[in-house]
């Protein structure tokens, strides 16, 4: 007979909550990772004097004890909220594009508006009606879940745009493509330009972080995978660090258990996979249980983008190089569409790329009088799993110069304060992550492949998945996704109960 109910495998952020709910609610649960710490994404690493946050720019959804967001619910319901320090963020982003536009929102409705009409005065009243659109479309998008017979007729602003990608709701508003440029801007977000975007996700990216405010936290995305993880042991639950899942285990079309990677065998009835459904269908199951339409689903969708990253360390604080707001978008101004083309070049020529700096928000994100700078230029695996691998080195460094140069452009002075910088490519994302690609955000974020139309459950009895592989990337989304998981074994598990 098994110890364990159910087998958690791979503790990022949908692998947390998941084992962390599943304990709190009475489930025997072991969450097997690979690497030696938790958080896949959500963690942290040390250079020098700096400890460099991996992945969290602007937490989404979170709210406040007086207006809580969806994610500050699951978090709440964890019980880390309260032992965590959040930093609530005043501005969305600034966006530059030099000889273009250079514009800073706010997190507040009205003064978005206004900041953008005195840009764009010739607009002015499509900006008010655009806004009116998304806040309207929103209030009946979260509608539609406390209605079992959502249609056209009672939600008839959702079932008009939501599938229709954000270029042409732009183009429907707005005849200025700097304005197009400046509204949506969040693409980089979910990593597939406006014209594939569906506006249901880009208007709730706008609604979400105008209303419950873009976030952060003390001592970075490694603090909340601490917290969850402690909170799981507290429950019961037992984690296992360097010691990865190599095989699940099916039986007549339901799991059974599964092999570590140091071929210990696990029996269990229910497995929560944080990892890839690509990984888990093409190497941790034996084909012959696999059904063949998951092979079909698989082949339908294509690996996201990964990143090339500069994690920096300055030996001064923001403003002695001209940066005053923590999260900052620097284009081109080339099409999107041509930007999201060159994510599959090596090179950086018409890229678009988010500058983040934590101290702006949070003073003690690195050392007294330094600051902590991440880079993220979006870039697919595939030129670089190309590249020969006595170029790799000079590459990846020419390629980074680029981005320097177009930094020091916006920052003047910035090259002279760096005092520690790593490079990760997508290469060193792979290696770390254990995913596919790398990719950062699961797999391309295109309507088809959502969960209105790929649910994220197997049809192998007592898999599930959470996690960017499983629906949305990004915090909220991945850290809900486990809850989700968690959720569906417990009505399983209590159904087996009561027969």
């Amino acid at each position: 007979m098994s110890n364990y109910d159910v087998v958690v495998i791979g503790a990022g952020n949908g692998g947390l909550t998941a084992a962390c709910s599943l304990a709190q609610r009475g489930a025997r649960t072991l969450l097997l990772e690979r690497h030696n710490v938790p958080g896949g994404c959500a963690t942290s690493f040390r250079r020098g004097r700096f400890e460099f946050e991996v992945a969290l720019h602007q937490l989404s959804g979170l709210g406040t004890k007086e207006k809580p967001g969806p994610l500050f619910n699951v978090l709440d319901r964890l019980g880390v909220v309260d032992k965590l320090e959040w930093i609530e963020m005043d501005n969305l982003y600034r966006l530059v594009i030099p000889g273009q536009i250079d514009i800073t929102l706010k997190a507040d409705r009205e003064a978005c508006i206004s900041t953008l009409q005195e840009s764009f005065p010739a607009e002015k009243e499509q900006i008010t009606a655009f806004f009116d659109l998304v806040y309207k479309f929103c209030l009946e998008f979260f509608s539609t879940f406390r209605d079992p017979e959502a249609n056209a007729e009672n939600h008839p602003l959702y079932f008009k745009y939501a599938l229709q990608n954000t270029s042409t709701v732009l183009d429907e508003y707005f005849t200025d493509p700097v304005l197009k440029l400046v509204l949506s801007t969040y693409w980089g977000y979910v990593g597939v330009p406006p014209s594939r975007l569906t506006f249901a996700d880009m208007a709730i990216l706008l609604f979400a972080y105008i209303e419950l405010k873009p976030g952060h936290l003390k001592g970075g995305s490694q603090a909340l995978s601490t917290a969850i993880l402690e909170e799981f042991l507290a429950a019961g639950g037992v984690a296992r660090f360097n010691c990865g899942a190599e095989k699940i285990l099916v039986e007549d079309g339901r799991v059974t258990g599964v092999v570590t990677a140091d071929g210990e065998t696990i029996p269990a009835d229910y497995v929560v996979s944080n990892a890839s459904t690509i990984t888990v269908y093409t190497e941790m199951i034996d084909p012959e249980h696999v059904p063949a339409e998951q092979f079909e689903i698989l082949g339908g969708s294509t690996i996201g983008p990964s990143s090339l990253t500069l994690y920096i360390g300055l030996d001064c604080e923001p403003s002695a190089v001209g940066i005053d707001e923590t999260t900052n978008f620097i284009g081109t101004g080339a099409d999107p569409d041509d930007v999201f083309a060159s994510f599959r070049e090596i090179d950086t020529i018409d890229n678009y790329v988010l500058l983040s700096c934590y101290n702006v928000s949070d003073p003690e994100a690195s050392p007294p009088g330094t600051s902590q700078i991440a880079v993220v230029d979006l870039k697919y695996a595939e030129p670089w799993l190309e590249l020969p691998p006595h170029q790799y080195y000079e590459q990846k460094y020419a390629v980074a110069d680029k981005l320097l140069e177009q930094i020091e452009a916006v920052f003047p002075g910035f090259r002279e304060h760096i005092e520690e910088i790593e490079v990760a490519t997508p290469l060193t994302h792979i290696r770390y992550l254990a995913a596919p690609g790398g990719a950062i955000y699961g797999f391309d974020q295109f309507a088809k492949d959502s969960n209105m139309f790929i649910p994220p459950q197997s049809p192998i009895k007592g898999l599930y998945f959470a996690g960017a592989w499983a629906g949305m990337g990004g915090f909220q989304p991945t850290l809900s996704s486990g809850i989700s998981a968690a959720r569906q074994v417990i009505k399983k598990l209590r159904a087996q109960e009561e027969v």
